[in-house]
């Protein structure tokens, strides 16, 4: 992997995870977007990913939609617990009133609902942690 995600990502798979918007087919998934107004398939073969979220497809790292299809897989740390915490937040509005300024993002989603930040970021850090491990290739576009 040539570009790494910022750690906020993670909490955009959890909600992705607990608002059952990621659909597991063989080869690919359907990850529906926060606002549902997008739709992104992620495709996948061995360790070979694309998808056609902005952040895979234009800067090159894995987005919410392969990280959350990663977690699903058992090739990332996913408590569900933990997801639940992060359940139904329009990140697609949210990160825009933020000017993508993702960090501030996820803080006011911790302040309004009282969840543990630092908790939650040891969480993602372990997922962060986990991908780096991984021998992920992350392409435009992924012919299966």
């Amino acid at each position: 992997m040539k570009k790494f995600p910022p750690i906020e990502k993670v909490y955009e798979a959890w909600t992705a995870l607990a608002d059952h918007r990621v659909k597991m087919h063989e080869g690919y998934a359907d990850v529906s977007s926060s606002d549902g107004e997008k739709s992104y398939v992620v495709r996948f073969s061995g360790d070979q990913y694309s998808s056609d979220d902005n952040a895979t497809y234009w800067q090159g790292y894995p987005g919410y939609p392969v990280i959350a299809v990663l977690m699903l897989q058992g090739k990332l740390p996913y408590d569900k617990e933990e997801s639940e915490l992060w359940k139904n937040i329009n990140w697609t509005q949210l990160n825009k009133s933020h000017k993508n300024k993702y960090a501030e993002a996820v803080k006011e989603v911790a302040d309004e609902r009282g969840i543990n930040l630092e908790h939650s970021m040891s969480q993602a850090e372990e997922v962060m942690s986990a991908l780096s491990q991984l021998p992920l290739v992350i392409k435009r576009k992924l012919k299966i």
